[in-house]
């Protein structure tokens, strides 16, 4: 987990679109979630995240075969405090195989 989110920043997320799908609103807890196409934005109690994403090819170790969705974030009219709340949580409940 990082101290600080910038307003925009690319992630390379080891997850299939589906799984993302099926996450994701978990993922932004009590916010509104809108989903499109290949985009999703999340209305935050100040502002608002824009998400985009697109498959990726998948990554390779050996006979192990992990997909990969590159997903872009971008918030709108939130303040570094608001982006760390909410990413906080957010790769929280991503976090998967526990630590």
């Amino acid at each position: 987990m990082l101290l600080h989110y910038p307003p925009a920043f690319e992630r390379d997320m080891g997850c299939s679109e589906a799984q993302w799908l099926q996450w994701l609103p978990g993922a932004v807890g009590a916010c509104e979630l809108r989903l499109g196409q290949g985009r999703a934005e999340v209305v935050l109690p100040e502002g608002v995240l824009h998400l985009a994403w697109r498959p990726a090819e998948p990554r390779v170790v050996g006979l192990v075969r992990l997909p990969r969705l590159l997903v872009s974030f971008r918030f709108q009219g939130a303040d570094a405090p608001m982006r760390l709340r909410f990413m906080r949580y957010f790769d929280l409940y991503m976090q998967r195989g526990g630590g």
